[in-house]
């Protein structure tokens, strides 16, 4: 699928509007609802073949972030062939105790799977915890960047970030009015 159409495609599927309080504390009047294009098995999957080419080569274990980034590293894990896990807010406390659930991380490097990013709190804050566990962590990968700083908090704590689309190419490619940038018109065909 060409990267404008799939743009669209997300854009239509999750972008809403309304008030809407992000995991940040900040408020906004648009909101990209990820399950809705986590649900949708087609739209899924084109996701994750879109972010295969962002998965650094050294990779050796897809680690999805509850709850958005799990459903995205098990699809992204079956068109890459990479193993993944999956990564709690924080350790369960019954059972196995464990923060990240699937395989063993220590000596592994992971890269962290996410599906929207406003300023990456929860991304750093899991990160940390999975470096304690032994895990070697420097990439970062999301479907959307909502461009409110995540980059540079990234880059902050030695993480390498890069998303599918930033919001504000996800508007562009939605606009019927004019085509984004790099994308072909009806005079170029």
């Amino acid at each position: 699928m060409k990267r404008s159409e799939l743009a669209r495609q997300v854009y239509t599927a999750s972008h809403i509007e309304g008030h809407f309080v992000l995991r940040s504390g900040r408020t906004s009047n648009e909101y990209f609802d990820k399950y809705l294009f986590e649900a949708d098995p087609c739209l899924l999957k084109s996701i994750a073949e879109g972010m295969a080419g962002m998965v650094p080569t050294n990779c050796e274990v897809l680690a999805g972030l509850e709850m958005g980034g799990i459903p995205l590293a098990t699809v992204l894990s079956q068109v890459t062939g990479l193993p993944a896990l999956f990564v709690r807010k924080r350790a369960k406390e019954h059972g196995t105790c464990k923060l990240a659930e699937g395989r063993d991380v220590a000596g592994k490097r992971l890269v962290v799977v996410e599906d929207v990013v406003t300023s990456g709190g929860q991304i750093i804050e899991s990160t940390k915890e999975l470096r304690t566990l032994g895990a070697v962590v420097e990439d970062v990968i999301c479907v959307i960047d909502r461009e409110s700083g995540a980059s540079e908090n990234l880059r902050k704590e030695g993480l390498t970030f890069r998303a599918l689309f930033t919001m504000s190419e996800l508007k562009r490619f939605a606009e019927p009015s004019r085509p984004a940038e790099g994308e072909d018109t009806a005079a170029d065909a």
